[in-house]
């Protein structure tokens, strides 16, 4: 099969775990990983993976299926950074999606879905990684079962929406402890949304990092 991957930033945190799958799907399909829709040039299946944009019927139509992966159960937590929400929510279970691309946002036919499980105390690089494993998994069902799937509308339960986060979201009240905002500190990207508080005049910047007890010294 021909198969394209459309991931908006080179240097996505995904992008590694995308150089895996690749790595071991090339022997069987060609594929092309691209970070702009005009290098799109189509194909059997196009997968839209962390993508900023929006793409249109026209491209869409250049391949058999165009999929999307989100991490919700849709129809509910459509909208923007859905994990990083549910986190914040104290939910320990996240529904994984994938559906199809549509012209309005996540709402699509489903696939198929699958969900990863948070205990607590993951940072913000382990539930990445559980999150990409996810995706992997859904990628990986895409392309066993291309041709099989019969795709089924998203159910009646009435949509919620998450808003795009801002650098904002990231900030920590000092007045309160740390326990009570672990969850925010847990999830700030420290490349992009960091944690920060504002203290006498100045601005703070926080990284959390876990001791890993086994870790040579």
């Amino acid at each position: 099969m021909r198969i394209s991957i459309l991931c908006s930033d080179p240097q996505h945190p995904i992008s590694n775990f995308l150089a895996d799958w690749i790595a071991r799907h090339k022997l069987e399909h060609q594929i092309d990983l691209v970070h702009a829709e005009a290098q799109l040039s189509g194909g059997d299946i196009l997968f839209l993976i962390s993508c900023h944009e929006l793409i249109q019927s026209d491209v869409r139509s250049l391949y058999s299926a165009t999929l999307v992966i989100h991490a919700s159960d849709l129809p509910l937590g459509k909208g923007w950074s859905p994990h990083i929400w549910q986190v914040l929510e104290k939910k320990s279970t996240i529904k994984v999606t994938l559906l199809e691309a549509a012209d309005a946002v996540d709402s699509g036919d489903i696939w198929s879905q699958t969900d990863f499980e948070l205990e607590g105390h993951e940072t913000f690089d382990e539930i990445n990684s559980k999150l990409f494993a996810a995706e992997i998994r859904l990628m990986d069902f895409a392309v066993e079962n291309f041709g099989k799937v019969s795709p089924r509308r998203q159910d009646g339960r009435s949509p919620t929406m998450y808003r795009k986060r801002t650098p904002m979201d990231s900030k920590i009240d000092p007045s309160l402890s740390f326990a009570e905002q672990f969850d925010l500190l847990r999830v700030a990207d420290p490349s992009r949304f960091p944690a920060f508080f504002d203290l006498r005049g100045h601005r703070y910047f926080i990284q959390i990092t876990k001791d890993k007890p086994n870790a040579k010294k």
